[in-house]
């Protein structure tokens, strides 16, 4: 769509075209709601981030995009093979263990974006590439409104304009637009201060291939406890290899490299990290690195006082929030945060709720999606990098509260608890979150099945507490291990479970209507 059509006002603006917002966009379009999104870059256009999650598949199938999906001929994910220390077998989680529809993808995101993008102004959605947004105006009565903004073009045209709006989904990415340059909540988390280094290579092996787990990612802890690697094999032929360590780890390291005159710092500390990944370098092989680096730091962060929605504007994606991609949570809290700002908007236009209902709502489901992930990826690098405890200054309580309070009578093994968050609980619920990433497999399933009551290993059977287990188990540790797993399978489902998180989860006494054409906010 040519330039000159920008429209001088719209309903809803989105300012930018990933998942977060060609999501929301085509959400919102299919309700019949006027809806403009501009996206800075012009796709396709690459990004790192490359394997989803079983929820994917849902999301897609709410939009009617499944099948366009299907026809890439991404790869397959059957599950992830997680190693968080060198002692033990790795973990698997099974996406298909009982249900062969569940498995999720690893994708070309250069790809699977523009299909996402297009999906969008195939709803409806008026969308245009190559447009930055420079500024956005708020109201003179209300300073805390937006109302519109000013859009320039990357082209040799140098256009530039000025669009109105009644909604705002901020979709920026990193740039997040709203958080760092108007509000300036954005809080980097001190206890992840991470740096990455990745690129491509080709002629890799595959894991476990003739099995149901063939070609299942593979993460692996570094053998010097200071950070961890993926291998993420792409349909293009190539696979993703990366390294994440601690930003001061990787200055350390980096400083003390002895190098060939003319070589590369970066490529160097990359490639002497993966000597510290013997299980990620028996899969790679003979394969050859395609030699362009990449790399990012800073990358986990949050919004201080978790403000991700004001009075007709929304905060979703990277815009707001960003988790260490340990656990591929990317693209399912883009899709979140793109559905809970489509249906707070929504509900707002149809006067299901107030305004102020309906931003309570999204920004408590922000919160609560990203602590989720938060308090499991600390409970993974716990593990890794034997951490005696988390930074709690890095913890919303009110979040905490909500994403695990469910929690609390398992992991006391009461029914009541000290409302008051501090370190010991979190502690416990690392804890109990690290037993979902726990070296088991199907075998010792089967196994155990033979020794106690099968009911206790299907996916609806009881949570138990940690007293509960010792008690079924006693000296059995390889039962104890299974039923600390499926234990944590049970009660971590809510992060992964599409139905469940948007339809059972009830936030500031509402939960959203998914039916298309009322999407919205219903009262419990």
């Amino acid at each position: 769509m040519g330039i000159t059509a920008i429209p001088n006002s719209t309903t809803v603006l989105v300012i930018g075209g990933g998942p977060a917002g060609s999501y929301a966009a085509a959400v919102l379009a299919r309700e019949g709601i006027n809806v403009t999104l501009l996206e800075r870059e012009y796709f396709p256009r690459y990004h790192i981030g490359e394997s989803m999650l079983p929820s994917f598949n849902n999301f897609m199938a709410f939009i009617d995009a499944q099948d366009k999906v299907k026809k890439a001929k991404f790869v397959v994910k059957p599950g992830a093979a997680i190693k968080l220390n060198q002692y033990k077998r790795e973990g698997y989680t099974d996406f298909i263990a009982f249900d062969p529809e569940n498995s999720a993808w690893n994708l070309l995101r250069s790809e699977f974006d523009e299909i996402l993008l297009r999906h969008a102004a195939e709803c409806g959605a008026r969308v245009y590439e190559g447009i930055s947004v420079t500024d956005i105006q708020f109201s003179k009565t209300d300073p805390d409104q937006p109302i519109s903004a000013t859009w320039s073009s990357k082209s040799t045209t140098n256009r530039s304009g000025t669009i109105s709006f009644d909604y705002l989904v901020d979709a920026s990415g990193r740039t997040g637009i709203m958080s760092t340059k108007y509000l300036k909540t954005r809080k980097f988390n001190e206890s992840l201060r991470n740096i990455a280094y990745w690129g491509y290579w080709t002629g890799a092996g595959m894991y476990m291939p003739g099995t149901r787990r063939e070609n299942a990612p593979w993460f692996e802890a570094l053998t010097d406890e200071t950070g961890w690697a993926w291998f993420i094999p792409l349909h293009n032929g190539t696979v993703s290899v990366g390294v994440v360590m601690s930003e001061q780890s990787g200055r350390s390291k980096k400083g003390n490299l002895s190098l060939e005159e003319g070589s590369d710092r970066n490529t160097a500390l990359y490639l002497e990290q993966l000597k510290l990944v013997p299980g990620l370098q028996k899969l790679l092989g003979q394969a050859t690195f395609n030699g362009d680096l990449k790399t990012a730091g800073d990358y986990s962060y949050s919004s201080e006082g978790s403000q991700y929605a004001g009075t007709r504007y929304r905060i979703a994606g990277d815009a707001g929030a960003f988790i260490d991609p340990l656990f591929s949570s990317g693209v399912h809290l883009a899709f979140t945060g793109g559905l809970s700002a489509a249906a707070t908007i929504a509900a707002s236009i149809r006067g299901q709720c107030t305004e102020d209902q309906a931003v309570a709502f999204h920004n408590q489901k922000i919160g609560t999606s990203y602590t989720r992930f938060l308090v499991v990826v600390w409970a993974a690098y716990k593990q890794m990098k034997a951490q005696s405890s988390p930074v709690l200054a890095d913890v919303d309580e009110d979040n905490f509260d909500r994403a695990f309070d469910f929690l609390r009578p398992v992991i006391q093994g009461a029914t009541e608890s000290d409302p008051t968050l501090g370190e010991k609980e979190v502690m416990e619920a690392m804890e109990f979150c690290e037993h979902a990433i726990a070296p088991s497999d199907p075998e010792m399933l089967q196994s155990v099945a033979q020794r106690l009551d099968p009911k206790l290993l299907t996916p609806d059977g009881p949570l138990l507490t940690p007293k509960a287990v010792e008690s079924l188990t006693g000296e059995d540790e390889e039962a104890k291990q299974v039923l600390w797993k499926l234990n944590s399978d049970k009660a971590l489902v809510v992060m992964f479970d599409y139905q469940g998180n948007f339809r059972q989860e009830v936030l500031n006494g509402m939960y959203v209507n998914l039916e298309k054409g009322n999407l919205g906010l219903v009262n419990a």
